[in-house]
C-alpha cells in the first residue's frame, strides 16, 4: 500500500470510464473510494487538505470538500479538526480481515472440494479478452466517433413522430427478424446507387451493429478450431469476434494497396473465409486497388471461399472518387457485405446491416432471431423515411465536406507539433489518421504521457495478430472542431516533449 498520497494515481483513476458521466465531486469521491478499496491508499494515510487537492486538480475547493464529506459519511475517511483527513484505520482492518478470510476459503476449496462449474471454455476466453470498449464521450483523439453535435435532430424527431402517428400500435410490436421492409428497400436503393452494389431488399439483414454482423459470421461460417483469414494489422473487434468463436486467426499482411492477394493465393491453412476492409483498410487507410479486388473475387470463386467485406466508413472518401464495393463486382455471390449507420449518422442509433448472398439469407435471419429477435421498429422506420426523403444523402455530403476540412487541419497540426516524434500517413478517406512513431519513441510510454493530459491515443501494435512490426497511433479527428484539434495537439506535444 502507498505510504504517501500519489496525486498522479488519483488523476489516472479520475479518467476511468465508469466515472466520466458523474458530477465532478462524485468522480473525485468514487475515485478516492476505489483507491482505498484497492489498497492503493493505506489505512491511516493522511489525505491532502481540500484547498491543496483542489489546486492540484484545477477544481473548486467546495468540489473536493463535498467529496470528502461523502467519504466521511460512508466511513472511508475520518476527519480530525485541526489535523486533517485520514483513511479509516477501522475500514483497513476490516478489508484485511475480509481478504484473509477470502484467501483461506479459496485455499480450502482448492484443497478439499472439487471446483464449481464456473465458466465454459468460451466464457473464459471472452472474460480473458476484456471485451471491446466503445468510446462514450467526445475526447481527443478517440477513434470511430462521427460529428454528432450538428446532427439534424429536429428533422429526425419530426419523422419519428410521423412514424408513431402513422403506424400507431403496430410499431410497438415485435418486428421482422430480417428488418423492416421499408428500411431494407431504402438501404438496397442507396447501396446500388452510391456504392455500386448489386442487391435487392430480400438480401438485406438489418442488425444492431457491425460487431453483431461479425459475431454472426463467426458462428455460421467458421467451425470451432478452424482457421479464418484476417488482414494484418486489422480491426480489433473482428479479431475478437472470431477468437471468441474459437476460430484460429491466420494473419494476411497488407501493404499500400491493401490486403496482399498473392499471400491469399499462397495460403494453405484451409480457411473458408477472409475478412477485409477494402475501401479504407483498417488501420492504414489504404484503398484496395481494382486489380486486387478482382483477384480477391477470383480467389473466392476458384477456391470456393467467402469474402466478408466490412465497408464501415466508405462514404467518407476525400481524394478522388471511391472505388465500387467488392460486392458489386462479385457476380458469383461469394461476398457478404457489412455496413453501419454508426459512422454516417450517430453511434447511439445502433443500426447496421448485411447484404447476404441469397443462399445465406435464411440461415443468418434464423440466427439473428435467436440472438436478440429484431431491431426496434420505430428507429428502423424513422431511418427509412430519413433516407427516402433525401435527408441521409444530404447529411452524408455535409459530413464528407466537414471531415475533409478536419482531416486537413489534423494533418497540418501533426506536421507542426509532432515533427521528430511521429509521421502521419495521409489516408484517402476515413475518420482517423495512422501515425508512425520515430525511432526511440515508445508507443506504450507515449500513450501514458498523453493520458496524463487528457488525450486518448489508440496504439497500432494491438491491431497486429502476432508481433507488431510498426509502433504508432491511430488518431481520430472527425468528432473534433478545428480549434479542439489544435488545442489537443498542443497539449499532446507538450506532454511528449516534457
Amino acid at each position: 500500500m502507498a505510504k504517501t498520497f500519489e496525486l498522479e494515481t488519483l488523476k489516472m483513476r479520475l479518467n476511468d470510464a465508469e466515472f466520466r458521466l458523474l458530477d465532478l465531486h462524485q468522480r473525485i469521491q468514487r475515485a478516492l473510494r476505489a483507491l482505498i478499496l484497492d489498497g492503493a491508499l493505506a489505512p491511516g494515510l493522511k489525505l491532502p487538505a481540500t484547498r491543496a487537492l483542489a489546486g492540484s486538480l484545477g477544481v473548486a475547493r467546495d468540489t473536493v470538500e463535498n467529496a470528502y464529506v461523502q467519504l466521511h459519511r460512508d466511513g472511508f475517511i475520518v476527519r480530525r479538526g485541526g489535523s486533517g483527513s485520514y483513511v479509516s484505520q477501522t475500514l483497513g482492518n476490516e478489508l484485511r480481515g475480509t481478504m484473509r478470510r477470502r484467501g483461506k476459503a479459496q485455499d480450502t476449496r482448492r484443497n478439499e472440494a472439487p471446483p464449481g462449474p464456473g465458466l465454459s471454455r468460451r466464457g473464459r476466453m471472452i472474460l480473458d479478452s476484456g471485451g471491446v470498449a466503445d468510446q462514450q464521450v467526445i475526447k481527443a483523439f478517440a477513434t470511430g466517433l462521427p460529428e454528432t453535435r450538428t446532427f439534424p435532430t429536429d428533422v429526425w424527431e419530426r419523422l419519428q413522430r410521423r412514424v408513431v402517428k402513422d403506424c400507431q400500435g403496430n410499431a410497438l410490436l415485435h418486428g421482422d427478424p430480417q428488418g423492416a421492409e421499408p428500411l431494407r428497400k431504402a438501404i438496397a436503393t442507396y447501396l446500388n446507387l452510391e456504392r455500386g452494389a448489386k442487391c435487392s431488399a430480400e438480401q438485406i439483414l438489418v442488425l444492431s451493429s457491425t460487431r453483431q454482423a461479425l459475431f454472426l459470421c463467426a458462428q455460421l461460417l467458421v467451425d470451432a478450431g478452424k482457421p479464418i483469414l484476417l488482414e494484418n494489422p486489422g480491426y480489433y473487434g473482428a479479431r475478437k469476434a472470431f477468437e471468441t468463436a474459437e476460430a484460429g486467426i491466420v494473419p494476411i499482411d497488407v501493404d499500400a494497396q491493401g490486403i496482399r492477394t498473392d499471400l491469399l493465393q499462397a495460403d494453405r491453412s484451409g480457411a473458408q473465409c477472409v475478412y477485409v476492409t477494402p475501401s479504407h483498410q483498417y488501420p492504414s487507410g489504404a484503398t484496395l486497388s481494382l486489380e486486387r479486388r478482382l483477384e480477391l473475387i477470383r480467389w473466392a470463386v476458384e477456391q470456393d471461399k467467402w469474402i466478408i467485406e466490412d465497408d464501415y466508413d466508405s462514404e467518407f472518401h476525400y481524394d478522388g472518387l471511391p472505388t465500387a464495393c467488392v460486392q458489386g463486382l462479385d457476380k458469383y455471390q461469394r461476398t457478404l457485405y457489412i455496413g453501419t449507420f454508426s459512422k454516417t449518422l450517430y453511434p447511439g442509433l445502433r443500426i447496421g446491416y448485411m447484404v447476404l448472398p441469397h443462399e445465406l439469407v435464411r440461415a443468418f435471419t434464423y440466427a439473428r432471431s435467436m440472438m436478440d429477435g429484431h431491431t426496434p421498429q420505430i428507429p428502423q422506420l424513422t431511418l427509412a423515411r430519413f433516407m427516402e426523403d433525401g435527408h441521409y444523402n444530404s447529411h452524408v455530403r455535409a459530413m464528407r465536406k466537414l471531415y475533409g476540412e478536419r482531416r486537413a487541419i489534423m494533418l497540418d497540426a501533426i506536421g507542426r507539433h509532432l515533427n521528430g516524434i511521429a509521421t502521419a500517413l495521409r489516408p484517402p478517406g476515413g475518420l482517423q489518421i495512422p501515425c508512425l512513431l520515430a525511432a526511440g519513441w515508445s508507443e506504450e510510454q507515449t500513450i501514458r504521457q498523453a493520458a496524463s493530459v487528457g488525450v486518448q491515443l489508440s496504439g497500432l501494435s494491438r491491431l497486429y495478430a502476432g508481433e507488431a512490426t510498426q509502433q504508432g497511433w491511430l488518431l481520430g479527428y472527425s468528432s473534433l472542431a478545428g480549434h479542439e484539434i489544435e488545442t489537443a495537439m498542443r497539449r499532446l506535444a507538450g506532454a511528449l516533449r516534457a
